[in-house]
C-alpha cells in the first residue's frame, strides 16, 4: 500500500521572512504528495505534532539568541511530547550581524531530539528572506524528511 506521510508546519514570523520559508516547505511537500498543515505558533499545540507524521518548525531567533515570545510556550510544550516514531526538521530565518544566527533553529533542533523524534534533514538557516539558494535548500529539506518518514514507515 502506497504511503502518504501527513506534515505539520508550525511557524513564528515577525516581518513574514520566516513565513516564507515555511511556505516554501509546505509548497515542497506537498509537491511530494504529503498532506500538509501550516499553524502559526499562536495557534498551534505541541500536542497536534501527534496527528503527523512529519513535524516542522520554522522560527525566526530574536535579539542575542533568543526565542522569539510567541513561540516560548510551544517550545515548553514540546518537551512534554513524545513523539518516537515521528519525523522532524528545524528551518529558519536570522540575521548574520547577531552573534547567535539563528540559535532558535539550534534550540528547537534539541528539543525535537528529545521528544525520541527522528532528524529528518539538516537545519536550514536562511539570512533573512530566502533567496534562490535558499528555496532550494529547503526544496531538499523537504525531500529528505519524506524520504526519512518513508524509510520509518518501511522499517
Amino acid at each position: 500500500m502506497e504511503f502518504n506521510p501527513s506534515a505539520k508546519i508550525v511557524f513564528a514570523s515577525l516581518t513574514g521572512n520566516t513565513e516564507e520559508i515555511a511556505e516554501v516547505i509546505c509548497d515542497a511537500l506537498t509537491d511530494l504528495n504529503v498532506d500538509v498543515t501550516m499553524a502559526n505558533c499562536d495557534e498551534a499545540e505541541a500536542c497536534d505534532f501527534q496527528d503527523v507524521d512529519i513535524c516542522v518548525v520554522a522560527t525566526y531567533t530574536y535579539g542575542d539568541g533568543d526565542l522569539p515570545d510567541e513561540i516560548v510556550d510551544f517550545y515548553e510544550d514540546l518537551a512534554d511530547e513524545d513523539l518516537d516514531g515521528k519525523v522532524y526538521g528545524v528551518a529558519g530565518s536570522g540575521d548574520t550581524t547577531y552573534d547567535h544566527f539563528c540559535k532558535s533553529v539550534e534550540d528547537f533542533d534539541a528539543q525535537f531530539a528529545s521528544t525520541g523524534a527522528t532528524k529528518g534533514a539538516e537545519n536550514v538557516k536562511v539570512e533573512l528572506e530566502p533567496e534562490a539558494e535558499d528555496i532550494q535548500h529547503l526544496e531538499a529539506f523537504a525531500k529528505s524528511l519524506v524520504e526519512k518518514a518513508q524509510e520509518l514507515h518501511e522499517a
